[in-house]
């Protein structure tokens, strides 16, 4: 679906005031409560209808990986899940109705509400029901489109420090210019939900990279 102006726009003063208080802040021991252990789904997604994807490092899914039971705010515990990791710059939205995909950075987003149908990979990609308390990691130049959600749909997605963000839409002079951009995007120092020891580590490791 395409952005909510109105959810967006009260969810970023929410997270605002939040962060300015503290009200609905987990705490650290809390946080390492709702983390689950989870083996991680990977997908690698081929390059295809101008959508390059990642051919080296694979899509990964955490399913129902955080508890959001007695939550305050649920959106607030992937914020602080990802900012502990070194996933920074982080929003709060549903998921874009179109394909794109970012060919200068990878992306985290964690469902804290809701559900949705997305489409990774592009038109010929894959389809994933996800629900409140999933993850899914997406490394640079993974296309992504919400193909249907629940109206109370709410996501938070961050970056790697090192990452910088553009949107690309699959259009055919992207293409080239994505597939130079995508090898030089930095490795993540860590898991965004597990850490430096997390599947992330193993599965994207700097031998498999494309530089």
């Amino acid at each position: 679906m395409k952005s909510d102006i109105a959810m967006y726009a009260v969810e970023t003063i929410k997270s605002g005031l939040e962060h300015l208080t503290g009200i609905a802040q987990p705490t650290a021991r809390e946080l390492r409560k709702r983390i689950k252990e989870r083996k991680p789904r990977a997908t690698v997604f081929k390059d295809k209808n101008h959508i390059p994807n990642n051919p080296i490092l694979p899509f990964i899914y955490y399913r129902n990986v955080i508890s959001l039971t007695g939550a305050l705010d649920p959106a607030a515990v992937f914020e602080r899940v990802f900012t502990a990791n070194n996933w920074v710059g982080s929003w709060r939205n549903g998921i874009y109705d179109y394909v794109h995909y970012h060919p200068r950075t990878h992306e985290v987003l964690g469902v804290a509400r809701g559900r949705a149908r997305v489409r990774f990979g592009g038109k010929q990609g894959k389809l994933f029901r996800l629900k409140a308390g999933d993850v899914v990691i997406l490394p640079a130049g993974t296309g992504h489109e919400a193909i249907r959600a629940t109206k109370d749909l709410l996501v938070v997605g961050a970056y790697p420090a090192s990452g910088k963000y553009d949107e690309y839409t699959g259009r055919r002079d992207e293409h080239a210019r994505a597939v130079r951009m995508i090898p030089k995007v930095r490795l993540p120092s860590k898991d965004p939900v597990f850490g430096k020891k997390g599947p992330l580590k193993k599965l994207w490791k700097p031998s498999r990279s494309l530089a």
